[in-house]
């Protein structure tokens, strides 16, 4: 069905709400999660909206009648009413999640990633024909790969000298070795996910703070190391909160970063409609070309520019920086 495929990484540069509209428990509005990792993700319905609302605002409206959206739009994307003319012709896969970022007691906050996380990246990659010919290193519960010594703390070893192994994540401690393996892996990352200059910072401090836990040690912190916000209405007559006003709102951290699959068809059409005269139909690679790189000033890509995604973006929530890798 899908004849182009790219690997698209998002990394969120505010809290991010993407909400799953029901909850269990003492959060109101929870973040959308993983049925079976409980990991936090994106739901591809919803990027693909977000996508869609940006370049309605970013591209021109219709020649001779600016109520319409660029013609463009619906062809990429599918038509606003009648959804059963034609599909679109680009396709976006949940994001999952590839690091989180979690305090650390130096370097100020790690990047932290699991072999699970890494397993998923690499097959994503696979299926885009990306090279990535690092291997998944495996670890130990209660046990931390590192991709250098930043994050590190001394102890005491037996002869009285002192052993940099020690990584403290909120309030855990983990034994950890700096392996090889993980500093590949950490360049590899963030040069795809990072690679413009207005990135620089986080790409030198991603490849140096990356660390790896265990996929159970990993789970706690992709559960609990999230950002819950209190939210209340006030009474303009008391100056406090009106009723049961109060509730609380779960967004993902700033930091994490995410990856997910765009794909991409030939353009469709509303059946008998196409004819000789029509506008020459894009490719597959022509489609992701034309979001993602976009065509000159007038209908600018997506790719290393923000998007906003999710709600209570009039509160700065929901941005994210979108970066696309090299079609193959």
């Amino acid at each position: 069905m899908f004849e182009a495929t790219q690997v698209v990484f998002y990394y969120a540069v505010s809290p991010v709400h993407m909400g799953a509209g029901s909850a269990i428990g003492a959060i109101d509005s929870p973040i959308q999660r993983e049925v079976h990792t409980q990991h936090p993700m994106f739901a591809g319905s919803g990027l693909k909206g977000a996508l869609r609302h940006h370049f309605n605002r970013a591209w021109p409206r219709a020649e001779g009648d600016s109520s319409k959206p660029h013609s463009l739009i619906s062809r990429i994307f599918g038509p606003d009413t009648s959804a059963s003319d034609f599909a679109g012709a680009l396709s976006l896969s949940d994001a999952q999640l590839v690091a989180l970022p979690v305090r650390s007691l130096k370097g100020g906050f790690a990047y932290v990633t699991s072999p699970l996380a890494l397993a998923r990246i690499q097959r994503l990659a696979q299926q885009a024909n990306l090279p990535c010919t690092w291997t998944v290193p495996e670890v130990a519960e209660n046990k931390a790969l590192a991709a250098s010594t930043t994050l590190l703390g001394q102890r005491p070893g037996a002869a009285g000298n002192a052993i940099a192994d020690q990584l403290v994540l909120e309030a855990f401690e983990f034994t950890t070795t700096v392996d090889d393996r993980l500093q590949k892996i950490a360049k590899w990352i963030a040069d795809y996910a990072m690679p413009t200059s207005a990135s620089a910072f986080f790409a030198n401090k991603f490849k140096t703070d990356l660390v790896l836990l265990n996929d159970t040690d990993f789970a706690h912190f992709a559960r609990h190391a999230m950002v819950v916000e209190p939210h209340v209405c006030i009474d303009d007559e008391t100056g406090a909160a009106k009723g049961t006003a109060l509730f609380y709102v779960e967004n993902l951290p700033p930091e994490t970063l995410m990856v997910g699959l765009a794909q991409a068809s030939i353009e469709r059409f509303k059946k008998n409609s196409r004819n000789n005269d029509s506008a020459a139909l894009l490719d597959a690679a022509q489609v992701l070309a034309q979001v993602f790189t976009g065509q000159g000033d007038t209908q600018p890509g997506i790719s290393g520019k923000l998007l906003q995604i999710g709600g209570d973006a009039t509160t700065g929530r929901g941005l994210v920086l979108v970066q696309a890798c090299p079609q193959s």
